[in-house]
């Protein structure tokens, strides 16, 4: 199987946050009822929601402008957290939390789906074989790179 055909790691962080959201609503639904369940529901999907546009935002802004691309994580970092407080708010002020979503499992639900998501991630960015150069029998739009040039070319500064 080539590297291009992999699932890239945001897909996997993805996958693996779906099925470890999946199985602690299992477990709320088992141990908690169902406002226990429909929170960790809820966290789940909160979860999912706000990661998959942060690391699908930063992702595209890393392959179009790599040199912007830490702004960009910070930034989108930020936002994130300030987007799951508003949510927390929301939920808070709307009286869902504790009536018709259990808090402890909402917030549990959305630490384990982190820590999936983050794992996951790490692990799969880790083992992504990414080219630090091209061969020489590779040429970009401009010819050849100076990193493929032998020295008496050029390459070497």
């Amino acid at each position: 199987m080539l590297t291009t055909t992999t699932p890239g790691p945001l897909v996997l962080a993805a996958a693996v946050t779906t099925v470890v959201g999946v199985l602690v609503v299992l477990a709320a639904v088992l141990t908690g009822g169902e406002a226990a369940a429909y929170g960790a529901l809820v966290g789940t999907v909160i979860t999912l929601v706000i990661f998959s546009f942060g690391a699908f935002a930063v992702d595209a802004v890393s392959r179009l402008m790599p040199v912007a691309s830490l702004l960009v994580a910070m930034l989108t970092y930020t936002m994130q957290v300030l987007l799951m407080l508003v949510v927390f708010v929301g939920l808070n002020r709307a009286g869902v939390l504790d009536e018709n979503l259990d808090r402890g499992w909402l917030g549990g639900a959305i630490i384990v789906g982190v820590l999936a998501w983050t794992s996951a991630q790490l692990i799969a960015s880790a083992k992504a074989r990414i080219p630090a150069f091209e061969t020489p029998g590779e040429q970009s739009v401009n010819g050849p790179s100076e990193a493929a040039r032998p020295a008496a070319e050029g390459g070497a500064r």
